[in-house]
């Protein structure tokens, strides 16, 4: 197997230079070899997730997109608003690799890991969008079998967030969960996870057919944050289930407020006594995506026991610890094809991630829809 390996291999790259401009080109790279304890991975699939796009295109202006070359010699380019150049300075003049987590065939294995060798394994840690990825065989997760590589490619990022965010609410003692962007992939990993383990979920969407989705697949807090009467539904909802944990993709605007907003409402329904500090019961937003990049509005009618921070699935999974965290893996695994099946809208080769009318595709962020990159796709 060793002999049909190639002694270099493509790899997708991000670049923001001190002048304000965004690449994103091909490189030829040398193929490296395993050492002991690792492997190398033909990558074969890897999604992309929001957080990868945070890389891949950083703040630039998609308007000033231009593309030159085809191919392996494809380039884009765009323009980054000076205003935004100030957080990215850590960044500048270095040429990034891309892509979160993906999945492969391992065809090439250093001393102690012959045992994966020809296995279908799933893969985190950076750098995925690219034709080989050496990583460390402790690190990596053995797929089913009969699992392919687009099963696996996404069962690190969404999956463990979906099941950390369940977790979080047990381990802070909460007892209900809500969710923005409720239709999303994620979304609907969460509504089964909740469904199955009994977790009463509330669900945020913003339009009819984003609804629908999720009562399909038996969701039964749904509500629409466009309609005129999500403010009362949303309180009745926080009441029937208690919910005072939140996990918002949104980020920016008023929604995480009007959460908590609903959750204050809800509480002081029942309340026996007036106070006016508020109820004492703490209510609290986790902000872990940014769909919306205007600021977090926040305006205080929620009383005194509330909290709005960031989350991220990395952090968690470190605080937790390995062996907690191994169990959530083990759970994704013994669950692939069912509670944590992914679906995409399309599988595109890495040339084609170059491709101006891709980005356009990719970068809607509509609900539904996602883009598997196969770097072995010619």
């Amino acid at each position: 197997m060793s002999d049909a390996v190639k002694t270099t291999g493509l790899e997708l790259r991000s670049l923001i230079t001190s002048d304000g401009e965004l690449r994103l080109s091909l490189e030829r790279v040398p193929t490296p070899e395993p050492g002991p304890g690792q492997l190398l991975v033909k990558v074969q699939a890897s999604p992309i997730n929001p957080s990868d796009l945070g890389l891949l295109l950083g703040p630039a202006d998609m308007a000033t997109l231009k593309a030159s070359g085809e191919g392996a010699d494809a380039t884009l380019t765009a323009k980054v608003p000076p205003q935004r150049m100030g957080a990215l300075r850590p960044r500048l003049d270095q040429s990034l690799a891309v892509g979160n987590e993906g999945a492969g065939l391992v065809i090439k294995a250093g001393q102690g890991a012959e045992a994966y060798l020809g296995k279908t394994v799933a893969m985190l840690g950076g750098a995925m969008y690219a034709e080989h990825r050496l990583v460390g065989a402790a690190e990596v997760m053995v797929l089913p079998e009969g699992a392919t590589a687009a099963d696996g490619a996404s069962c690190f990022v969404n999956p463990l967030t979906a099941l950390s965010m369940v977790e979080v609410m047990r381990r802070e003692g909460h007892k209900a969960l809500v969710h923005t962007a409720a239709a999303s992939n994620l979304g609907q990993m969460l509504n089964k996870i909740c469904l199955k383990d009994g977790v009463p979920l509330v669900n945020i969407v913003r339009s009819d057919a984003q609804a629908k989705i999720l009562r399909d697949i038996g969701a039964k807090y749904v509500l629409d944050s466009t309609s005129d009467t999500f403010m009362a539904d949303l309180t009745d909802a926080m009441e029937e289930t208690g919910a005072t944990l939140a996990f918002d993709a949104i980020g920016g605007g008023d929604l995480a407020n009007k959460i908590l907003v609903a959750m204050e409402a809800a509480l002081n329904r029942k309340a026996e006594v007036y106070s006016r500090y508020g109820s004492p019961v703490h209510k609290q937003v986790y902000i872990y995506g940014g769909l919306e990049l205007r600021r977090t509005e926040i305006d205080r009618s929620i009383g005194m026991a509330w909290g709005v921070g960031g989350w991220l699935l990395t952090y968690f999974l470190q605080k937790i610890g390995a062996a907690d965290a191994q169990k959530l893996r083990d759970r994704v695994m013994a669950e692939l094809t069912t509670t944590f099946a992914s679906h995409y809208t399309a599988e595109i080769s890495l040339a084609e991630v170059l491709k101006p009318e891709t980005v356009a595709a990719y970068t809607r962020k509509a609900t539904g829809e996602k883009y598997l990159v196969n770097p072995a796709k010619a």
